[in-house]
């Protein structure tokens, strides 16, 4: 009767050295994506299962840990995520460890690499590594995804869809046909998937859509980016969140153009800096401390050895309607074909 297949019998089948099998076990992100691919497919072939290093396995002693990796801890969307994940966490008995990435997908593999052997499972939040880095982590521990969707993995994310369906309705009715999308980071799948949501809601709206970015999501990117806007000549804005939605508002008004008379703009995420700009924000509020919260305890589920299973959980957004959008050409408070102007804020669902 044949014996267990070897790490040596899977180095052969995927023809690879041995020392190569070894690091795309014990090293995700090390190996290259179609190498990794490649011996992981050879190993299952065999019915190959590598042993936990001893380094991985959970001493006794070691507090129960979930590790939280986020691209910038400086930025505001992710304050109430943190929250969220620090009371799931502490609730079940465990250490939350937060690790920031500074919108790299290099230092976020690099990062998760080394936090491995040190948690029993991580909740990424709008992750910046390819699908294929991806897939390798979640071989090798429980993981739980923010704002990102691979099958291979339990994912949260915000109802991107209606969000923007309701911020383009919104404009409609205001009377804007032109709307600009400030776009965010190139490597943001939630920028990805707005746009293109951005691009039906318009076709069915009628209206048109012009895209400028990428950029970075912060005030000074949105500042940079209003010199951009106004040249299009559009009587509406979108930004991909609402620090670049900030920035843009003081851009414009650097240049002299009013908002929301000639220009409204409409961020997205809620952030609390959203009712402290003038004018206020009008802006796609997002579910951020119920993520936090959910993804870690959907995290702490998969380490005790659930299965993920089924489609992604998504999560409820909401517009909420603000000073920065009025009727096209109307000064913000005048009546609107109809559309009154709310004393406080208005939220759509």
């Amino acid at each position: 009767m044949p014996g267990r297949p070897t790490i040596y019998d899977v180095a052969a089948e995927a023809g690879v050295a041995a020392s190569t099998v070894s690091r795309a076990y014990s090293k995700p992100g090390r190996v290259h994506a179609d190498t990794a691919q490649r011996i992981f497919e050879a190993a299952e072939r065999l019915g190959y299962r590598a042993a936990p290093a001893p380094a991985t396995r959970p001493p006794a002693e070691r507090q129960k840990a979930i590790g939280l990796v986020v691209a910038d801890v400086t930025n505001p969307f992710y304050g109430d995520i943190i929250k969220g994940a620090y009371e799931a966490a502490r609730e079940a008995g465990y250490q939350l460890i937060l690790t920031h990435t500074n919108e790299s997908p290099e230092v976020e593999r690099e990062s998760i690499e080394h936090e491995l052997a040190q948690v029993d499972g991580i909740v990424i939040a709008s992750s910046r590594m390819s699908d294929s880095a991806l897939r390798m982590v979640a071989k090798q521990k429980a993981v739980v995804l923010l704002n990102r969707m691979i099958p291979e993995a339990s994912c949260v994310l915000n109802d991107n869809d209606r969000g923007i369906r309701l911020a383009a309705e919104h404009l409609a009715a205001l009377g804007h046909d032109r709307i600009v999308y400030v776009a965010g980071p190139e490597t943001s799948w939630s920028d990805g998937v707005r746009w293109r949501a951005l691009r039906e809601a318009a076709a069915d709206l009628g209206l048109e859509a012009r895209r400028v970015g990428p950029n970075e999501p912060n005030v000074l990117a949105g500042l940079s980016a209003a010199r951009r806007v106004a040249r299009l000549e559009a009587t509406a804005v979108m930004a991909y969140n609402d620090q670049l939605a900030i920035g843009i508002v003081k851009g414009l008004r650097k240049l002299a153009v009013r908002v929301p008379e000639e220009v409204s703009v409409v961020g997205f995420d809620d952030i609390t800096y959203a009712e402290l700009v003038e004018p206020q924000l009008t802006t796609v509020a997002s579910p951020l401390y119920r993520m936090g919260l959910t993804g870690v305890q959907n995290c702490i589920a998969v380490a005790l050895g659930a299965v993920p299973k089924g489609p992604p959980l998504v999560l409820p957004m909401r517009l909420v309607v603000r000073q920065s959008t009025s009727h096209r050409g109307r000064a913000a408070g005048a009546p609107a074909r109809g559309v009154p102007r709310p004393s406080k804020p208005a939220v759509l669902r």
